[in-house]
């Protein structure tokens, strides 16, 4: 693989080169992903108590799929699996952004830190959308 773009910088895709194994960090949408990933961590730390094996988990798991799947999925072999991984972690930051939504009504999640965070996925969703086109 051997696609060049603000999105994806991967250099190879081919098995057994380790150039492959970490090129997922080298990939901008998945420094957001993973920023997005840690900012909902922060962010749930307040949470109500009953919340964390409930709300805070679900959100927190699905924030971080949106960067693991992108991982996975740059380690697979061909485009076509690359595609299906990037698909649920478009799936994965649509289920943040309704959770976001839902904690934010709630009341959970302070005006400023909801807009940083609406904001973030945005952007993250800009971008795997052009990654996910680019393929």
């Amino acid at each position: 693989m051997s696609v060049t773009s603000d999105t994806l910088q991967v250099t190879s895709g081919r098995p057994g080169d380790k150039s492959a194994v970490h090129g997922y960090k080298k990939l901008r949408v998945w420094q957001l992903a993973d920023q997005l990933a840690h900012e909902v961590y922060k962010a749930t730390r307040n949470f109500p108590n009953e919340e964390q094996f409930g709300l805070v988990s679900q959100l927190r798991r699905s924030a971080v799929s949106v960067p693991t799947n992108l991982v996975e999925g740059q380690a697979r072999k061909s485009r076509k699996e690359f595609r299906q991984f990037i698909s649920m972690s478009l799936s994965s930051l649509a289920e943040v952004e309704y959770l976001l939504e839902f904690s934010y009504a709630e009341q959970y999640v302070a005006d400023g830190v909801y807009q940083s965070l609406s904001t973030l996925r945005q952007e993250t969703g800009r971008l795997l959308w052009r990654l996910y086109e680019s393929l």
